[in-house]
């Protein structure tokens, strides 16, 4: 047997521990130190320099197109009759064998050409960009973070002000090339080996993945971190850009829908007293007491190309500086004028507010409520929330072990003036606000949360029977689906590529022929199989979900090479190969459950907005000893028997692998 080139190992090993989801953090694994302890002005100072890797990561593969279709064809089966399968079939094949064959071979020409990225990051971006939905609902996820574990700094404007320090504590960590690379030690250990990170600083960058990659440390793309800071997606007629800022210095706070910008920086890079950024923002809150006549903010909500049009009378009506101080600042705070009282209200917060006193196009908003909740809603188009997760732990340790403010602490008597933007209006721009305001407010009120938490079992009995607690969870949706609507679903589980370089993401597509098995096991078959029969179906499910996982980690997928190859025909103008008309494609393309999973000490919990009109967007942990997360949709009748499906099928997979007898309906 061949041996496994180094990269794909690395990848492997990387799914195995449970690297994979789009949502987990793929900085180090919790416990390693930095190698200096946190000061005034940075969160940590490493010794490996924080690119030092990128240069010598591996490249992300192109799949072979054979084995593209096959695994395409596989997705497919559980979702079509034998009739419309065998048509797919065919359409595939010759999509293979003929014109499939002529764009592979220009993609791999073209990636030849291209070492300093991958094959998918160019299209990607065109991909999110050129989209002309809202980003709001569409596109932006969330994040919530753990209160601090202090109650007595829970404080809008306390939590605020330790939350900003840190942010630009690691902002300045980044810029001067010291915060600490990705990396995922096999063996923990060697992260806090001073020896060991010697001999990686040391190391050509050349070459140094591969030295990381001798002793099992397997370091991972940051190139997304670029964007994090100073960056907007700009609207534009047909496709937007990304603007990013390398020497703007303020902040942009948002109170009321009232835009303030003030300087947090130094010419030198060094921070604002902390005690300064508080009274700025104690000032903004005392100022901003009531909304504006109009809420400019509610412009981001739009279509892109309608906002696109508007900007352009913001910019000939004189506000174009303005528009400039909100693109280039360091990022966005928005001090809200609301206390959620629970978790679908916060989930409702965060993912959208009430659209006035946000600005969804900066790479990410920091939300603090009057209660002191915090959260980050981040647009979506220059990265896959690796870096936005990254950030949120480092920025929620430093803010609870090193405080900058204190509860009792005073802000500065005497500072200057925050500046406030004030917009010059039209009679044109204010109809626009007006109606995005209309339109954003019936699509607020369509959106259900709903949370759940499953108590019976979780990650450590799932383990205990040798089992993948995340198959086991995509196995429940498989089956709650088939008990909601009597077929199987197209369904996506996010996979992070990271382990290559400019990698994206990778689909997993959970539903199987083994899921389909084991459904219409424990569901239309009831009582046929026996307790060992019915739990080796489980077991099958779980090793064919394990591989999936590892075939997108290591960029095997079949989603992101077809769109690859989609796009290129699309570049070319030529027409589009029966393969993509095919109603099948379009169909498991229409992703009814769309999910994905978040685990870290730092967040309270993710979401995101269905992906389709009909359909379930599932953001999902599975704990040591229980199953949570919370869930969005339209429909707010299909989400609740959603729920309730979901809780028998967890219940009959627990009954199963506890080796009970299934009860009868």
């Amino acid at each position: 047997m061949h041996r496994a080139r180094p990269q794909w190992r690395a990848a492997a090993l990387l799914s195995l521990v449970g690297r994979r989801a789009y949502w987990r953090t793929v900085g180090q694994p919790e416990g390693i130190v930095s190698e200096q302890d946190t000061d005034h002005q940075f969160v940590h100072r490493s010794t490996i320099p924080t690119m030092h890797f990128q240069d010598s990561l591996p490249r992300l593969p192109i799949p072979k197109l054979e084995d593209t279709i096959n695994r395409y064809l596989a997705a497919q089966k559980p979702l079509l009759n034998d009739e419309q399968y065998r048509h797919t079939e065919k359409l595939a094949r010759e999509f293979e064998n003929g014109m499939g064959m002529i764009l592979h071979r220009d993609i791999l020409e073209h990636d030849r050409n291209s070492k300093h990225t991958s094959y998918i990051s160019g299209p990607w971006y065109d991909m999110y960009l050129s989209a002309r939905d809202p980003v709001v609902f569409n596109y932006n996820p969330f994040i919530a973070l753990n209160p601090d574990p202090k109650p007595e700094y829970n404080c809008q404007v306390v939590r605020a002000t330790n939350l900003v320090v840190s942010s630009l504590k690691f902002l300045n960590s980044l810029k001067n090339n010291v915060l600490r690379p990705d990396i995922y030690y096999v063996n923990p250990k060697w992260g806090q080996n001073k020896i060991f990170r010697h001999f990686l600083r040391i190391l050509p960058p050349s070459v140094s993945w591969y030295g990381a990659y001798m002793m099992n440390a397997y370091p991972l793309d940051m190139s997304q971190y670029r964007s994090l800071f100073n960056s907007t997606r700009i609207p534009n007629l047909t496709k937007d850009t990304l603007f990013t800022s390398e020497f703007a210095r303020h902040l942009l706070v948002m109170r009321n829908g009232h835009f303030y910008v003030f300087e947090v920086l130094d010419p030198f890079g060094n921070i604002l007293h902390p005690s300064e950024i508080q009274a700025h923002l104690t000032q903004i809150i005392y100022d901003a007491d009531r909304l504006p006549a109009f809420e400019l903010s509610y412009l981001t909500t739009e279509d892109r190309n309608t906002w696109a049009a508007v900007r352009q009378f913001l910019v000939q009506k004189g506000n174009e500086e303005y528009l400039k101080k909100i693109d280039s600042a360091v990022f966005c705070l928005c001090l809200d004028d609301v206390s959620p009282q629970d978790e679908i209200e916060l989930s409702h917060c965060m993912l959208h507010g009430y659209g006035f006193n946000r600005w969804f196009d900066k790479s990410f908003s920091l939300i603090i409520t009057s209660n002191g909740t915090a959260g980050v809603n981040f647009e979506h188009s220059w990265g896959d929330g690796v870096a936005v997760l990254r950030f949120v732990n480092e920025v929620y340790r430093d803010s609870t072990e090193h405080p900058a403010v204190l509860p009792n602490s005073s802000p500065a008597l005497f500072v200057t003036s925050c500046d406030k933007l004030e917009f010059k209006l039209s009679q044109t721009i204010t109809s626009a606000i007006s109606a995005a305001r209309t339109k954003f407010e019936e699509k607020r009120k369509k959106i259900v949360f709903r949370t759940f938490r499953y108590n019976k079992f979780g990650k450590q009995f799932v383990v205990s029977q040798k089992m993948s607690p995340d198959a086991v969870f995509q196995l429940a949706c498989q089956m709650s689906a088939y008990r909601q609507y009597g077929k199987f679903v197209p369904s996506y589980e996010a996979c992070s590529t990271a382990a290559f370089k400019h990698g994206r993401t990778e689909t997993i597509r959970p539903t199987s022929m083994y899921t389909k098995k084991c459904a219409n096991a424990l569901i239309d078959e009831r009582g046929k199989y026996s307790i060992e029969e019915m739990k080796n179906m489980i077991d099958e499910c779980s090793k064919y979900h394990r591989r999936l996982q590892l075939e997108a980690t290591l960029g095997q997928g079949f989603d992101r090479h077809l769109f690859a190859l989609k796009y290129l025909i699309q570049v070319k103008g030529g027409s589009m190969p029966d393969f993509y008309n095919d109603p099948a494609y379009k169909n498991i393309n229409h992703i009814i459950i769309s999910t994905s999973t978040l685990s870290t000490p730092a967040v309270n919990y993710g979401g995101f907005g269905p992906v389709v009109p009909d359909g379930f967007g599932v953001g999902y942990n599975v704990f040591d000893t229980w199953i949570g997360g919370n869930m969005t949709s339209y429909l707010e009748e299909d989400l609740e028997e959603f729920l309730r499906c979901l809780e028998y099928s967890l219940n009959d997979i627990f009954d199963v692998l506890e080796g009970r007898a299934l009860t009868q309906y």
